[in-house]
């Protein structure tokens, strides 16, 4: 996935919100997610807004100004959602409704297939203080709810739009969930990694370190696993040479008998 904002992403519509912070981090939420459109049904605060306020949400917003500068103004949420194919919406409370409900984690892969199949989705957000009443949870097909500490369950608004539209994004990426950075080295080769065990074995044979020769096969096999384990690259197993050449110079230096 791309890191440009699509539009065949979930729309965000957020309805009555009260603050214009939590409308600019919504915007910052949101450009976090590649989500691109944000549509807003009647804000407490007069649209399009005064220089205080709109200063105010554009710095709350840390740079996601597109978003909020294309954001579409709806008198009600039937209109806000009158063009989409599907609507989820958010809310943490029971209700005597029959509804489809989803964690934020399974309306992810929901969502992908939709937009897959051209369908046009939103995610309805209600207001900061109460959140979506049912009369509005009634015009969404599904309903998605954030699992969380049951004694306490408050999020902000740009929290859960948040939380939402990373479960969206990882749904679409592709970022290997465990790699490690090499830098301007590589990872080394099972040549090198064997290299260097056959003169570390060298030395610690030298050394006297394999005092049981019944004993010997387990302790190569167990150290041997240990530098597998490492993941180290070629620039580290020139190091760790480095480390040994160092040991067994330094060793000699001091058996020498000072003249």
């Amino acid at each position: 996935m791309t890191d440009t904002m699509t539009t065949t992403a979930p729309i965000i519509i957020l309805v009555h919100p009260q603050l214009v912070e939590n409308i600019g981090m919504t915007a910052r939420a949101m450009a976090n997610c590649a989500l691109g459109e944000l549509r807003i049904v009647a804000p407490r605060d007069p649209w399009p807004l005064g220089e205080v306020h709109r200063q105010r949400m554009m710095a709350a917003s840390s740079g996601a100004d597109d978003i909020l500068e294309n954001a579409k103004l709806f008198d009600s949420v039937q209109d806000a959602i009158a063009d989409l194919n599907h609507v989820y919406a958010t809310t943490s409370r029971l209700n005597d409704m029959t509804n489809r409900i989803l964690t934020a984690k399974a309306a992810a892969p929901d969502m992908v297939e939709r937009v897959r199949a051209d369908e046009k989705i939103g995610v309805l957000f209600g207001p900061e203080r109460t959140g979506l009443v049912n009369d509005y949870i009634a015009m969404a097909g599904t309903k998605i709810t954030i699992p969380l500490n049951p004694a306490f369950m408050s999020l902000n608004l740009a929290q859960c739009v948040l939380l939402i539209g990373y479960e969206w994004y990882q749904a679409n990426d592709s970022t290997p969930p465990s790699q490690i950075h090499v830098g301007k080295s590589r990872p080394a080769t099972r040549e090198e990694y064997q290299n260097f065990f056959n003169r570390l074995e060298h030395y610690l044979d030298e050394a006297g370190f394999f005092v049981a020769d019944d004993m010997r096969p387990t302790m190569t096999r167990n150290l041997h696993a240990a530098l597998q384990r490492a993941d180290m690259t070629e620039q580290e197993i020139r190091s760790w040479h480095g480390v040994i050449k160092a040991l067994v110079t330094g060793s000699q230096r001091k058996d020498k008998p000072h003249e």
